[in-house]
């Protein structure tokens, strides 16, 4: 595992060259606040350095409930039993088991693993807007019909879970290379990924922090490129 500080940012990165893992944990001063938990065997890293940095995991963000997600809640939860629990109202329901659509969502079928067996349920059901700490929560269906990202105002940082891919290039939902297919094989609805990072990265962004590959510098003109690429890639 290595760690990357940036700002209160501390960014753990498992699997880097592999398949790239990323979690990360916010110092919001009386508290961490831990963006997604990925699999089981993560909870290690991830409780190792809430220790190494002398505070309480006093909230866990989840981007959207996929299993890499979600492998190690119930660990972390059980370490941290006062920690508050966020997920997207809308993503909520996969939690449940609940694959339905809603009356105005592109009838696709909801891709990617789900775990039935994670007893942890959220606290917090998040809408777009919501402030957590210094972290905004920003609407970005595409991946799953609830997927949501974060955006930190004082360094311009986007954290935008699997709505982006930078492992083997820079890619939106539903796009990747041959190196890591993975997150574009769990996308629900590639084209409603585009249009949500269009409006996304009217943002001003400096960092891009997804969760699977590396960190991105000046990330708006790349993130455009991305877009880009992605619609051209529809137009085939």
């Amino acid at each position: 595992m290595k760690i990357n500080k940036i700002s209160n940012i501390y960014q753990l990165a498992f699997l880097r060259h592999v398949f790239p893992i990323n979690f990360y944990l916010i110092d919001e001063t009386q508290g961490l606040t831990l963006i997604d938990t990925g699999m089981g065997f993560c909870k290690n890293g991830i409780l190792k350095e809430a220790k190494k940095l002398g505070k309480p995991i006093t909230k866990i963000i989840l981007t959207h409930p996929h299993v890499d997600h979600i492998g190690s809640l119930d660990s972390v939860k059980n370490e941290y039993p006062g920690a508050s629990v966020y997920v997207s109202a809308r993503d909520a329901r996969l939690m449940n088991g609940d694959f339905s659509l809603n009356k105005t969502e592109p009838k696709l079928r909801v891709k990617g693993g789900f775990n039935s067996k994670v007893k942890t349920k959220p606290d917090v059901l998040m809408n777009t807007g919501n402030m957590i700490g210094s972290l905004k929560v920003i609407a970005a269906p595409g991946h799953t019909p609830g997927s949501i990202v974060l955006y930190q105002q004082t360094s311009k940082t986007l954290f935008a879970g699997d709505t982006m891919v930078t492992h083997g290039g820079i890619f939106i939902a539903g796009g990747g290379s041959w190196i890591f297919p993975f997150s574009a094989k769990a996308t629900w609805d590639k084209e409603l990924a585009i249009k949500s990072m269009e409006s996304i990265n009217k943002l001003p962004i400096e960092w891009l922090m997804v969760r699977h590959g590396k960190l991105i510098n000046h990330a708006n003109s790349k993130i455009g490129q991305a877009i880009q690429h992605a619609k051209a890639a529809l137009s085939v």
